[in-house]
């Protein structure tokens, strides 16, 4: 008897991987197994502490604290290094590896950037040492959800659009945030990554000559599908806010 194809393939995540996510991923794996062997003293020397910067001009930390994670169990950089995948892989698509990992150092920098600035008025996040590259995966997802607004992504368990998973996560960093001691240092990096992510895709879009470009794009494209009567064919504004973004950033 003859065998026929459903033609309904079934795959996980947004496939191949990327070069510069999988670098990225190769090289928070092999610190933390690093971390794991040399024990606190690595955590010391390259995650962020604002008393280290501060005082022992300890300027590498807030670049170095983002490829270490918790070393008290797996959850951390699993679930980081999943984000980075599954999110990651995607924008590097569309950016292109350079965009893209300037993008990520910027915003895990700006992470680190928020944690100084409340280090100087509390103690709380003077004498703290942060570990992790949530304040850059937080800007993953701040560009997932301005690039992709209606995708689905799990929020917890339950299936969410981008923009609105991105708006509940950003609401429970900075309620968290405000929450004292503890994971307050965390949940600031997070909504820093998130601020810093913001800034950076609107102050691309903010430069004169980009927004000429965009402008000039946007006419000879309207010439052209008033020429040969090409239409859009159901695209949305946020299909047309991609590809723009997509020439500005080459």
């Amino acid at each position: 008897m003859a065998r026929y194809s459903s033609g309904i393939s079934y795959s996980f995540g947004p496939g191949r991987i990327t070069p510069a996510v999988k670098v990225l991923i190769i090289t928070n794996v092999v610190l933390f197994v690093m971390n794991v062997i040399v024990g606190d003293a690595m955590t010391i020397r390259l995650g962020l502490s604002p008393q280290a910067v501060f005082e022992g001009l300890a300027l590498w930390q807030p670049f170095t604290y983002m490829f270490l994670h918790s070393t008290s169990g797996f959850g951390h950089i699993l679930f980081n290094m999943l984000a980075l995948w599954m999110i990651g892989t995607e924008l590097e698509r569309t950016w292109g590896t350079r965009f893209f990992v300037k993008y990520y150092v910027i915003t895990g920098i700006g992470a680190a950037a928020t944690s100084l600035l409340l280090a100087a008025f509390s103690d709380v996040f003077y004498y703290s040492v942060t570990v992790g590259a949530s304040g850059a995966i937080y800007g993953l997802l701040l560009a997932f959800a301005m690039y992709f607004p209606h995708r689905t992504l799990i929020l917890f368990i339950f299936p969410v659009p981008a923009r609105i998973a991105v708006i509940i996560l950003g609401a429970i960093a900075l309620l968290s945030s405000m929450g004292g001691a503890g994971g307050g240092v965390a949940h600031s990096a997070h909504l820093g990554g998130l601020v810093a992510g913001y800034l950076y895709l609107k102050g691309l879009r903010a430069r004169p000559m980009d927004e000429l470009k965009y402008r000039y794009l946007k006419w000879k494209m309207g010439r052209a599908r008033s020429k040969f009567d090409v239409y859009s064919g159901g695209r949305s504004s946020d299909d047309d806010w991609k590809s723009d973004w997509k020439k500005h950033i080459h």
